[in-house]
């Protein structure tokens, strides 16, 4: 019965692990191969436009009362570089000790943006992130308020309007920007834009009615999106247009899914947010409280394809001689867990935790995300922390390890009278099976306890994991030697003996880096601290498990890697001291040596 279930948690265990490398590792790989195929393919037909010439962007669509106007779906994006779309504008500087660009003065739009601390790769050289891009580039991305109007009020400022700049014409957490728009019905709009520190922009309007009649118009704001992100997404986090409005409460919809579905229309409400959102990064808008709002998804196809969230309020009305304000809040920036749990509490935004993909199990990955961030505050590097919360969990968890390495210790003591009852009762399984629990009970032993060491594992692999994988705390974070960032494999390879030989590992090689060595190394000692099952398909699996799952492991994230080889270490010596107390013989050095030791020839 030991061996059968040790069989089978190993098969269980390898399916496991096959499925989630194949979940985890290749399927976004290959579609992360396809997405750069597709981005190359842009960026030719963007120089072949540069050298034959372009033509000027194309119009946007004619209002209609009570609708948003269409974001510019020209067949092609018209700028050759984002210098050239940059320059092509009028803009408002924008300078905050987090980010970096500005706002375009034809529709007041927010479409430059970088990340003063994020790079796109660990070199310090390397360019900082291009979060938002005029619409005249492929990877055009944009937030956008704008108004809807009727004929007793004119035109009112949208996509094609070109704002004057009042006073200060740089934007800062310290100095807000003024832009103003008359038209000709004696409506004159003001809008006061207002930065923090780190990523949320405030967009104030106030509408004077300076007409005879009132009026009434409408609020709109909006996220677009001309292309998708350029690494695939994958199944373990939410990557598209997002948004937490209504009795729906929380709306997701990847790039596939609106594409498909072309547009949703959730219920009215009058608090919330929506945007998009990626991996690390996200553009939500938050619209005013003050007036109920229809909240949107949805994919355009005429022309340029693009993904949008948008919002329309109810009429605006105002008297003659009166005026109206609303107010919306624009996030755009880094998904920093700390600065997104604050603007939640401190600007009463509700769920706006939920912008980062805790998943299903949040209630052990949020955990598990604090303890090793408090960790890492205390260490001042992630992967001390990693190895730190690895030590907790094993000792929150040490009185049910110890009671399944106890049982595993005594079960080892009775193996000669088990293998009496099995050659006794060799041709009636069910007397065998009769004795066998007979001996647990007389025995005191849990023939299960062995999985809970394994079982408990599970878990804290799946919500480390997602930490590593989602949280932009852990992106770019070294650890020591050559690993400068947890959050990706081991960069290392055994197939160029971890790069002392000079050449390049060809991709179609497995990756697997020193970090994935070492914890095969140490599942194989693990392993041998058990003896070897009789029946040899069993021992053959055992045998080959460590290096199935070195070569599989091994395109994870090396933190992961990190952690798992350092659990298993902490297990060896865990089960070594207590197999000893318990009297058992700890079977590693006898397996070890047996592998080295001559066999007999059959003559012998």
């Amino acid at each position: 019965m030991e061996n059968n279930r040790n069989f089978f948690i190993t098969i269980a265990l390898s399916v496991l692990i096959l499925t989630l490398w194949q979940v985890f590792y290749m399927n976004p790989r290959m579609e992360q191969q396809r997405e750069q195929a597709r981005i190359e393919q842009q960026r030719v037909e963007a120089q072949k436009k540069e050298a034959q010439g372009t033509n000027p962007g194309a119009a946007t669509t004619a209002q209609t009362p009570g609708a948003i106007p269409s974001a510019p779906g020209g067949d092609t994006a018209t700028a050759a570089s984002r210098d050239q779309a940059i320059a092509a504008t009028k803009r408002v500087k924008i300078d905050t000790p987090s980010l970096e660009g500005s706002i375009n003065l034809t529709g007041a739009r927010l479409d430059d943006l970088k990340l003063k601390h994020y790079t796109e790769t660990v070199d310090k050289n390397s360019p900082e992130i291009e979060l938002l891009n005029p619409q005249a580039l492929p990877t055009g991305y944009f937030a956008e308020i704008g108004f809807v109007g009727t004929d007793k009020t004119g035109t009112v400022p949208s996509s094609d309007t070109v704002w004057s700049v009042e006073g200060n014409p740089t934007l800062t957490p310290s100095t807000p920007v003024t832009l103003t728009y008359t038209n000709d019905k004696g409506l004159t709009f003001k809008r006061t834009i207002s930065v923090d520190n780190d990523y949320m922009f405030t967009v104030s309007d106030t509408v004077q009615n300076s007409g005879s009649a009132a009026v009434s118009l409408f609020n709109y704001g909006r996220v677009t999106r001309y292309d998708k992100p350029a690494v695939a997404s994958t199944y373990v986090l939410h990557e598209g247009l997002i948004g937490f409005t209504g009795t729906e409460g929380l709306s997701e919809y990847k790039y596939a899914a609106i594409e498909k579905d072309k547009e949703v229309k959730p219920g009215k409400s009058t608090d919330g947010w929506l945007g998009i959102t990626d991996k690390y990064w996200a553009v939500t808008l938050v619209p005013t409280e003050k007036q109920p709002f229809q909240p949107r998804y949805a994919y355009f196809e005429d022309g340029r394809h693009r993904y949008q969230s948008d919002f329309l309020t109810d009429p605006i009305n105002i008297e003659a001689g009166q005026s109206a304000t609303v107010e919306t809040e624009v996030f755009a920036g880094a998904k920093e867990v700390a600065k997104i749990n604050a603007y939640a509490q401190d600007r009463h935004i509700k769920r706006f935790d939920l912008l980062i993909d805790w998943g299903w199990f949040y209630f052990i990955t949020k955990p598990m995300f604090w303890l090793i961030d408090t960790l890492y505050k205390f260490f001042g590097n992630f992967g001390l922390a990693i190895l730190a919360t690895t030590v907790i969990v094993k000792a929150i968890f040490f009185p049910l390890a110890n009671k399944s390495y106890a049982s595993m210790a005594n079960m080892k003591k009775v193996q000669p009278k088990m293998l009496e009852i099995r050659e006794k009762y060799a041709d009636d399984k069910m007397k065998q099976q009769q004795a066998m629990m007979e001996l647990y009970k007389t025995e005191k032993i849990n023939p299960l306890a062995g999985c809970w060491p394994v079982a408990l594992q599970i878990p804290v692999f799946f919500s480390l994991y997602k930490v590593l994988y989602i949280t932009i705390e852990m992106r770019h974070a070294p650890f020591f030697g050559w690993i400068h960032d947890l959050a990706a494999p081991d960069p290392t390879s055994i197939f160029n003996l971890f790069g002392l030989l000079p050449f390049a590992v060809p991709a179609f090689l497995p990756h697997m880096g020193a970090w994935a060595v070492v914890m095969g190394i140490t599942m194989f000692l693990q392993m041998r601290m058990n003896p070897a099952p009789p029946d040899p398909t069993q021992a053959a699996i055992f045998t080959w498990m460590p290096v199935i799952f070195t070569f599989m492991m091994g395109s994870f994230p090396a933190g992961l890697v990190i952690y798992w080889a350092w659990n298993n270490l902490l297990s060896i010596l865990q089960q070594g001291v207590i197999m000893k107390r318990q009297g058992a013989k700890i079977e590693l050095w006898d397996n070890l040596a047996s592998m080295f030791r001559k066999k007999p020839s059959p003559a012998e």
